[in-house]
C-alpha cells in the first residue's frame, strides 16, 4: 500500500496505491495532510481497501505531485553520514545538526527544478524523509518515536552552495529555500510497509551514478532524530524530516555542478524513483 496525490500542480487529489491498482480516496479524505495522518487515515485506508469501499481510478499520464499536501515544518539533517561531513570538509557532528525549509519548496517527483538567478554552485542530495503521523513532544526515548512516523519517502534536498555558504551570514537557509529547493515523492509508504534501518539510496545526473549508499550508515538514525528533535520542539501531523545525504554531491569537488538542461534521478530502495529536470528561474 502506497499513497500518492495526482494530478495538475494546486489541484492534487488522493490516491491509494494496492495491488499494482490505484483507487480515489476522496471518500475518506479531501487530501494526504497532516489531519488525514492525526486521524488514523492510514488504517481507515487499509479498512476500506479489505472492504472493497473504494473505487479504481486510472491515472495513466497524470502528473505525480508531491505525496503529502504543504506541510507546517520541513526539518533537515544536516552531515548525517560521515562520508558527507568528510567531503564538506567537516568532522562528523557529536549532535544532530539542524536546518529548515520553507514548506513553497516542495515540488512534485517529476516536476523541474528552477535554476535560481545568479546560482553558481546548485547541488543535489538524495534523502530518506519521514513523515510525522502523531504529534510529538518530549518523547521519553527513541523507541518511542516509531509510534509517531506516518511514512516515508524520497526527498531531494537541492542546494545552492554558494548561498549557502559564502553568502550564509552565518546560516545555511539562503542556500536551501530557493523555489522547486525540495522534490519529494512519488510515493508515501506506511511505516508498517517499510524499515528505515538499511535502505539503499542512490543518484544519477545525466545518467551517470552520483550516491550510492545505504541508511544503515546514517550516523543518527530515524529514532533517534525523532526523538531528538522532540525534545526542543513540537513535531506536528504532516511535519517532514529529511534525515541527511551521504557522500557523492558536487560539493565534494569531484563533480560539477548543475546547469539548465541536466537531468537528476534518484531512487529508494523500497520506496520508487523520482527525476528532475534543471531549467533558469
Amino acid at each position: 500500500m502506497k499513497f500518492q496525490r495526482i494530478g495538475p500542480i494546486g489541484a492534487e487529489r488522493p490516491i491509494v496505491i494496492a495491488d499494482g491498482r490505484s483507487f480515489d480516496l476522496s471518500p475518506l479524505t479531501r487530501d494526504i495532510d497532516g489531519e488525514f495522518l492525526a486521524t488514523e487515515g492510514i488504517s481507515a485506508t487499509a479498512t476500506a481497501l479489505a472492504a472493497n469501499r473504494l473505487t479504481a481510478v486510472d491515472t495513466t499520464g497524470l502528473r505525480i505531485g508531491p505525496p503529502i499536501a504543504r506541510p507546517q515544518a520541513i526539518w533537515c539533517i544536516g552531515m548525517n553520514y560521515a562520508a558527507h561531513a568528510a567531503e564538506s570538509g567537516a568532522k562528523p557532528p557529536t549532535e544532530p545538526v539542524v536546518f529548515f525549509k520553507t514548506p513553497n519548496t516542495i515540488v512534485g517527483p517529476h516536476d523541474d527544478i528552477l535554476i535560481p538567478r545568479g546560482s553558481e554552485r546548485t547541488d543535489w542530495e538524495v534523502e530518506l524523509a519521514v513523515v510525522i503521523g502523531r504529534r510529538a513532544r518530549y518523547l521519553n526515548s527513541p523507541d518511542e518515536a516509531m509510534n509517531h512516523i506516518a511514512g516515508y519517502t524520497i526527498s531531494n534536498d537541492v542546494s545552492e552552495r554558494h548561498f549557502q555558504l559564502d553568502r550564509s551570514g552565518g546560516q545555511w537557509s539562503k542556500g536551501k529555500c530557493c523555489e522547486t529547493f525540495n522534490p519529494l515523492g512519488p510515493s508515501l509508504i506506511p511505516t508498517n510497509h517499510l524499515n528505515p534501518k538499511n535502505l539503499r539510496l542512490r543518484s544519477f545526473v545525466n545518467g551517470d551514478p552520483r550516491q550510492n549508499s545505504t541508511t544503515a550508515d546514517l550516523i543518527f538514525d530515524v529514532p533517534y532524530l525523532i526523538w531528538h528533535l522532540s525534545q526542543f520542539a513540537v513535531l506536528e501531523p504532516g511535519d517532514l524530516v529529511n534525515t541527511g545525504t551521504p557522500e557523492g554531491v558536487a560539493l565534494s569537488g569531484r563533480f560539477p555542478y548543475l546547469r539548465p538542461g541536466d537531468t537528476v534521478e534518484l531512487d529508494i530502495e523500497g520506496i520508487g524513483h523520482m527525476r528532475q529536470t534543471c531549467r533558469p528561474a
